[in-house]
């Protein structure tokens, strides 16, 4: 497995923890009963650390596809190159710090560890070109 694979393969990893993690924080606002039913009733706003872990996923699934899609073309089309190597070794740990920079509401910081995530994921698709 190369490198830029096993970033990807730990990326996936990331992505349910965040799930996790989101949903952790929520829970104690919207209850388990609320978690577990139909959710036919409009979701609860949440506030605080559950709204910056809802949004941190979210945020995270945006470029989630972006990524996974850039890191598997090059591989198939045999651009999977150091390029690509520190372009989603970059999006990974960027998108790893992403998470308690968000949780602890570092302002400017969260922006920049995203910009990072953005830096590295437009590496990778340098690396098809």
């Amino acid at each position: 497995m190369t490198t830029s694979l096993s970033y990807l393969a730990w990326t996936l990893v990331l992505a349910v923890v965040q799930v996790a993690i989101a949903a952790a924080a929520k829970r104690p606002q919207d209850g388990v009963q609320w978690a577990t039913g139909n959710r036919e009733d409009k979701q609860p706003a949440y506030t605080g650390l559950a709204a910056r872990m809802d949004r941190a996923q979210g945020n995270f699934y945006e470029s989630l596809p972006l990524f996974i899609g850039a890191v598997l073309l090059a591989h198939m089309v045999g651009r999977d190159t150091s390029l690509t190597a520190w372009g989603a070794g970059l999006y990974f740990w960027a998108r790893l710090i992403y998470i308690p920079t968000y949780a602890l509401g570092l302002v400017p910081w969260r922006t920049i560890v995203w910009a990072v995530s953005v830096v590295g994921l437009v590496l990778v698709l340098i690396s098809l070109a």
